[in-house]
């Protein structure tokens, strides 16, 4: 997020968090988010990755050898630089190459070890991924997944408004 940011969601809502309702729920799917993303730390660490290792090999394993680099870095939503030292490293550790593809992209492959690994540590995270959402079955999962985008794009919203809030304040300050 650009810089002023917070300070305008701040001077929009006048500092105020709601406590009612929303505030509570709010709160628990905070901590159920963060407890997601700290489950997922332990899976890499358990495999001897990073976080950025185990998602590149992720991602790779998901769409495929020959996948680009800005492929991983939208699908994982890490920058450029972070993915590009961590595939880097995964190239000088033998567990995959790179390609030159058109203009400037960037094939990335696995290498006989990269598939050893990918199908060791990767492949059964997915398949328990898969499992679970299986079970819980296919309306409910649709469900999932349409009320955390349509949470996304409430926030995106919500945030919008700040920024155009603090655009504003700021046009009457100067």
């Amino acid at each position: 997020m650009e810089k002023g940011i917070i300070e305008s969601i701040t001077a929009w809502n006048g500092g105020n968090m709601e406590k009612g309702y929303a505030g509570k729920e709010l709160q628990k799917y905070n901590r159920q988010y963060r407890e997601f993303d700290e489950f997922y730390h332990s899976l890499a660490a358990a495999s001897g990755l990073s976080e950025s290792a185990f998602w590149i090999l992720y991602v790779v394993c998901e769409q495929g050898e020959g996948c680009l680099q800005r492929d991983i870095c939208r699908a994982v939503c890490v920058s450029k630089q972070t993915i590009h030292s961590a595939i880097r490293k995964l190239e000088d550790e033998g567990y995959l190459y790179m390609k030159s593809g058109h203009g400037r992209d960037k094939h990335i492959f696995l290498t006989e070890r990269g598939s050893v690994l990918a199908e060791e540590k990767i492949r059964p995270v997915m398949e328990m991924e898969n499992a679970a959402f299986d079970a819980l079955g296919e309306t409910e999962s649709r469900r999932l997944l349409e009320l955390t985008e349509q949470y996304f794009q409430a926030l995106v919203k919500q945030t919008e408004k700040a920024r155009q809030y603090g655009r504003k304040e700021g046009k009457r300050s100067e």
